[in-house]
């Protein structure tokens, strides 16, 4: 096994699957595909008008249908898969770009929109990019099911896995997130070998990096997947 000692933990965000048209609600001032967030990712939106919410994650869906995994995601999956025990994959992206890529074991820490889950007995089932109209739970079937997406003002479980991050990542690599939700300069301090990937400059969370390369995700995997496999050895 190579690099059977070392951990590197891989946070990916929007930016990785920007190339492959997937859009985000920080694409343009709160908006996600031209609702404000608070409409459609808030608990207080869904307490408001569960509806809306149901039907907007129904069209989230069915775009990801006619969506593909970018090169990015397509050399993280062969990258887990030549090291399986040593990288961990971590994503905010709720979207299925890296296991269509073929990756294992990818980490979800909002959520997914392939699969649903039961209000009644907290089931979680694979819905694919069907609509959840008139699906009932497979386990107890009640008809209380919604999206298995985190909204603002829920608790993200996934999140345990961040602080498994803290104390086993020898190296993380941040691709394609501002930091925002999750804070990822924190991250890089604890950690000694850290690589960041982002379009945009950012002086004050960049700095804490000690490798930061400045590229769509499409144009600087290359570079970071060689930097990882000459860490692990």
């Amino acid at each position: 096994m190579h690099g059977k000692s070392k951990r590197v933990y891989i946070l990916s965000g929007a930016g990785l699957s920007a190339e492959s048209g997937i859009k985000t609600f920080r694409d343009s001032n709160g908006l996600w595909e031209n609702y404000r967030v608070e409409e459609v990712c808030s608990v207080q939106g869904f307490i408001d008008d569960r509806q809306k919410v149901l039907d907007f994650y129904d069209a989230r869906r069915a775009d990801l249908e006619t969506k593909e995994p970018n090169h990015a995601h397509k050399q993280l999956a062969k990258l887990k898969d030549t090291y399986p025990k040593s990288v961990v994959m971590l994503t905010q992206n709720v979207d299925d770009m890296l296991e269509q890529a073929g990756c294992k074991g990818v980490i979800h820490l909002h959520g997914t929109l392939t699969d649903l889950r039961c209000e009644a007995c907290r089931t979680v089932f694979k819905i694919g990019y069907r609509s959840q109209e008139g699906v009932t739970c497979p386990k107890c079937h009640s008809d209380a099911i919604r999206h298995n997406v985190v909204m603002f003002g829920e608790s993200a479980p996934a999140y345990a896995y961040l602080s498994t991050l803290y104390d086993e990542a020898d190296m993380v690599v941040v691709i394609g997130t501002s930091g925002n939700v999750i804070d990822t300069a924190y991250i890089a301090q604890l950690v000694d070998h850290s690589i960041l990937n982002n379009l945009d400059v950012d002086q004050h969370h960049d700095q804490y990096f000690k490798k930061v390369i400045y590229a769509p995700a499409t144009q600087a995997i290359d570079e970071i997947c060689e930097l990882i496999e000459e860490f692990l050895g």
